[in-house]
């Protein structure tokens, strides 16, 4: 870096300390190198046994969980490896998110693990490449949990769960129930797994020889207000007899929408939801749910990330797999009897 500023090494040090204040077009070109070089300056640099040992995970929502659960996942296999687990939250925003990653650098975090969807711009995905690389130049590793990577090559690895095929479980399983008109409570679209849980829906739909029908679908963030919000569109302009949520916490604002609506769980209108949370449980009636393994999904994470070869591949994408646990949220749409007959007003 020094060579490329033209500057001795010890300017370089002293301008990154702050304890310098060198000329400006000095400053200047030392900036210019430490951006084209992707230098990240490390706060244990005067100790480098002590800056490795540190896993860091950054959520969109500390509050969610699905993320403290597979935050549970990470710290577990990060403290049987010897290491210490920090968590970040991003409220959802992509700059926070890069702002991290790169105080984590500093801190000399042996492994950043991103967790759940964000809104992805090119640009975006031209810096998580880019950090992608600086860290596997210093021996750490970024890895996407429940997330899939949508950039140019980098050395990222992925651990996801196969969410296209739980939708298309949890759909299916309100079809073979009786119901035609399935609508589907969907996340943002510009997060990838809203996405692949709604390409589930719509495959399920077709695959029983029914046209998918954009009315039926409705867009929420994913949380149990925002789920009642849109629940109470689907269920009053709509003919939806039951309804796939994206996600339990939009499951659970979708039954109290209903109730608050006069329409009972499930005589009236059946509820799925996905991510099989504690809550599935507490809810009334109990939620039927696509079970996501979410402590695996961060012990896997952590030792992919913990456990690299020289002869791993660049890339590695570990797939878990998911099921459907039946409760009591589904049955047989209102106009029919269990035995499928049309019952009599």
């Amino acid at each position: 870096m020094a060579s490329r500023a033209g500057v001795s090494v010890a300017t370089v040090s002293r301008i990154l300390s702050g304890a310098y204040t060198a000329p400006p077009a000095t400053h200047e070109r030392v900036m210019q190198a430490v951006s084209a070089l992707d230098y990240v300056l490390n706060a244990n640099a005067r100790s480098l046994s002590t800056a490795s040992g540190m896993v860091a995970m950054v959520v969109n929502d500390i509050t969610s969980p699905f993320f403290m659960n597979v935050a549970s996942g990470v710290e577990e296999q990060a403290v049987a490896d010897g290491r210490v687990c920090l968590v970040c939250s991003t409220q959802g925003v992509p700059e926070r998110e890069l702002s991290v990653i790169n105080l984590m650098r500093q801190r000399g975090a042996e492994a950043i693990i991103l967790v759940g969807g964000m809104a992805e711009t090119e640009e975006h995905l031209a810096q998580l490449a880019a950090a992608a690389e600086g860290m596997d130049r210093a021996g750490a590793r970024l890895v996407l949990c429940g997330r899939t990577w949508k950039g140019a090559k980098a050395p990222v690895d992925v651990v996801e769960c196969d969410m296209e095929s739980g939708a298309f479980a949890a759909t299916s399983h309100l079809i073979s129930a009786g119901h035609t008109r399935v609508a589907h409570l969907a996340g943002p679209h510009e997060f990838s797994v809203a996405g692949q849980r709604l390409e589930g829906y719509e495959r399920a739909l077709r695959a029983h020889g029914i046209k998918p029908d954009p009315t039926l679908v409705a867009e929420s963030d994913m949380t149990r207000e925002s789920g009642y919000e849109a629940a109470c569109r689907l269920l009053t302009g709509t003919d939806a007899t039951a309804i796939f949520c994206a996600n339990d916490m939009s499951a659970a604002g979708t039954i109290a929408a209903a109730r608050d609506l006069g329409r009972s769980v499930p005589d009236d209108v059946s509820v799925v939801g996905f991510d099989d949370i504690p809550l599935a449980e507490e809810v009334y009636p109990r939620l039927t749910t696509v079970h996501v393994p979410q402590q695996e999904l961060g012990r896997s994470a952590t030792r992919l990330a913990l456990h690299r070869r020289p002869s791993d591949p660049q890339n590695r994408h570990v797939v878990l797999g998911s099921h459907i646990v039946v409760r009591q949220s589904v049955a047989p749409p209102a106009r029919l009897s269990t035995a499928g007959e049309t019952v009599d007003s």
